[in-house]
């Protein structure tokens, strides 16, 4: 799936987390911004984590990029929607095959330690992945069945 339209949420304004905002714009993506990155105002993490998740689950976004100071916080609420695969990825290696071997649709950060360098490397392998590896198609739909079974 190529993206097109990408929520950029946080519970804090961080500066990384509007760096990435604004990089993703300049590479022609539309840009959702939720949470604190709406008016700088902090948002609590599990808050901010479930409104995007469920905007994406909708359809109302491509993909997610979630922050928090670890980026746990909103892996683990983001999760709890069904239909969101979200995958902390501290580097640009663990971002690209989250796309490319478990089909993750949103990418969690940690505001703490990604550096401006860091988040653009993380991006853009986050973006480089058009499709997952097909080969691994069982798998995937092992997820949906687990998934299935545990969002009666």
């Amino acid at each position: 799936m190529v993206f097109k339209r990408v929520i950029v949420a946080a519970d804090r304004p961080y500066a990384v987390a509007k760096f990435i905002t604004e990089y993703i714009k300049t590479k022609g993506y539309e840009v959702i911004p939720m949470g604190a990155l709406v008016d700088g105002n902090p948002v609590p993490w599990p808050d901010v984590a479930y409104e995007s998740a469920k905007n994406l689950a909708a359809g109302k976004a491509d993909t997610a990029i979630l922050m928090c100071y670890t980026g746990t916080g909103v892996t683990i609420v983001a999760n709890k929607v069904k239909g969101v695969r979200a995958a902390p990825s501290p580097d640009a290696q663990t971002a690209r095959l989250a796309r490319l071997l478990n089909d993750a649709n949103a990418l969690t950060l940690s505001a703490r330690l990604t550096t401006e360098e860091l988040a653009k490397e993380i991006v853009d392998a986050w973006f480089s992945v058009e499709s997952p590896d097909l080969s691994r198609a069982s798998r995937f739909e092992r997820v949906k069945q687990i998934e299935m079974n545990e969002f009666k």
